[in-house]
C-alpha cells in the first residue's frame, strides 16, 4: 500500500496552526493576510487525503454570533483560544507553520501533551504529494 493510500484510507483531521494575530495590531487587512498564509497549507493537506482544519474558520463565526465586532474584543477573546483548544479533542495532528505566534505554540503543547502529532512541514504530513509543475 502507498503512503497515499495509507492516508485515504485514514484521513486525518490536521489543525494548521501558525501566526493569525500575531504581529498584526489587529489590523483587518494584515488578519486577512495570515489567514490566507495559514488557507495556503489547506489544498496540500487535503490533497494528500486528509481534512484541513483552521481554528480560525470556527472560532470567527462563533465569536461574531457572540457579539464581536471585531478581533481583540472580549468575545473574540472569549473565543479564539478556547475554540482551538476544543478543536484539537478532535483533531489527529497538528500542521505548525512558521512564525512567531503564542496561539500555535499553545496548540503544539497541547497536542504533544495528548500525544498527537506535530509536523512542522507541509512536506511532512503523510501523503503529501508535491504539486505537479506546469
Amino acid at each position: 500500500m502507498t503512503t497515499n493510500e495509507t492516508a485515504a484510507a485514514r484521513p486525518m483531521m490536521i489543525l494548521i496552526a501558525g501566526p493569525y494575530r500575531s504581529g498584526t495590531d489587529d489590523v483587518p487587512e494584515r488578519l486577512d493576510a495570515n489567514l490566507r498564509a495559514l488557507e495556503s497549507a489547506a489544498w496540500p493537506v487535503f490533497r494528500a487525503g486528509h481534512v484541513p482544519m483552521i481554528g480560525e474558520w470556527v472560532a470567527l463565526p462563533v465569536a461574531r454570533g457572540a457579539g464581536s465586532t471585531r478581533v481583540g474584543d472580549a468575545e473574540s477573546e472569549a473565543v479564539l483560544y478556547p475554540t482551538a483548544e476544543r478543536l484539537l479533542q478532535h483533531c489527529d495532528a497538528v500542521l505548525r507553520l512558521p512564525g512567531a505566534s503564542k496561539g500555535a505554540d499553545q496548540d503544539v503543547r497541547i497536542a504533544r501533551e495528548r500525544g498527537i502529532p506535530v509536523y512542522e512541514r507541509v512536506e511532512d504530513v503523510p501523503g503529501y504529494v508535491a504539486e505537479p509543475v506546469g
